[in-house]
């Protein structure tokens, strides 16, 4: 029962980043999407995720290009990100995460001149760097065996920081900047604390986790500053033989609103909830496959802003 290899540590992209123009990471938490271990090690974890966000909402209502007035109407913004995470147990106790994002972006937005009333068609372009984060960790274990069957708990709590590593003055043909929300870096360093937790249950082949993380900037960065955000993860994976496992996740997220001159308070921040199923393919008993559809369920945002109908998430994880 206990053939689990992945490390314990919080997703490199388990909170999606929500704007008023629609740059987002996948919520999908692929963190226990081998089981658990106690032992050390160094697993290797590469990630490709694609969101299609084309369809504007206000509140919980979706709504039309430019039928809420706005100085720029939101059109669309496709998401291709690949994340690179390098996790590495010290021991049964502690154990880092290190990850890395290129975020692919494509936005496009109408811009209303206020002076003539014409409306001008604006698109950038970009691929570049994101934000790096490391996150500590901290776990405690217990072992229980009767009645011929064994059990697994693990519960620990997660410490680190959001680098500012990402670029941030992205500009399209024309020179134009990027909306702040919009760049692949927010320019400012943010702390992240949680924890989670991880039991193998009585039925035989059957786990869960949950997993609480908090993300708060330290710091403005020429006039912007992004909401904090608060996330939670909750999911199950059942064996269903030596090389399949399944797994059902539900994902919340709470962001607040970004602050200065440069951020979009108005229509920035929301509550977001998804259902994602997922399943992975244990190639050898070190290399895995995984892969995950997200699904809303429920998505509310202040202002105007941005939402897809579905998240996809592939990736392959390795153990050394």
């Amino acid at each position: 029962m206990f053939r689990f290899i992945a490390a314990l540590a919080a997703s490199s992209i388990s909170l999606a980043a929500h704007a008023s123009c629609g740059s987002a990471f996948c919520m999908v938490n692929n963190s226990w999407s081998q089981g658990a271990t106690t032992e050390s090690g160094t697993r290797l974890d590469l990630r490709y995720e694609y969101i299609n966000q084309d369809q504007p909402r206000s509140g919980t209502n979706k709504v039309g290009v430019g039928e809420i007035p706005r100085d720029h109407d939101e059109v669309r913004t496709v998401n291709r990100n690949w994340v690179a995470a390098l996790d590495h147990a010290f021991d049964a106790n502690w154990g880092v995460n290190v990850s890395l994002p290129v975020v692919d972006r494509f936005h496009q937005h109408i811009h209303n001149d206020p002076d003539t009333g014409d409306q001008e068609p604006e698109t950038w372009d970009f691929t570049s760097l994101g934000d790096m984060r490391v996150l500590g960790r901290y776990q405690f274990a217990s072992h229980q065996h009767g009645d011929g069957t064994a059990r697994m708990d693990l519960w620990g709590l997660n410490f680190g920081v959001k680098l500012p590593t990402g670029q941030f003055h992205e500009k399209n043909t024309e020179g134009e900047p990027a909306e702040r929300t919009l760049q692949p870096g927010t320019g400012t360093t943010d702390a992240l604390i949680g924890a989670y937790f991880y039991s193998l249950l009585p039925l035989r082949n059957l786990s869960w986790f949950a997993q609480a993380l908090y993300q708060a900037p330290l710091n403005e960065r020429e006039d912007y500053k992004p909401g904090s955000r608060f996330g939670i993860d909750v999911g199950t994976r059942y064996e269903a033989s030596d090389r399949l496992g399944l797994m059902l996740q539900a994902n919340f997220l709470q962001k607040g609103r970004d602050k200065g001159l440069q951020a979009e308070p108005e229509d920035s921040g929301g509550t977001f909830l998804y259902v994602s199923p997922g399943a992975s393919w244990n190639l050898t008993k070190q290399l895995q496959l995984y892969g995950f559809v997200q699904l809303p369920v429920y998505q509310k945002v202040n202002g105007v802003q941005l939402t897809a109908d579905y998240a996809l998430a592939v990736g392959i994880s390795t153990r050394f």
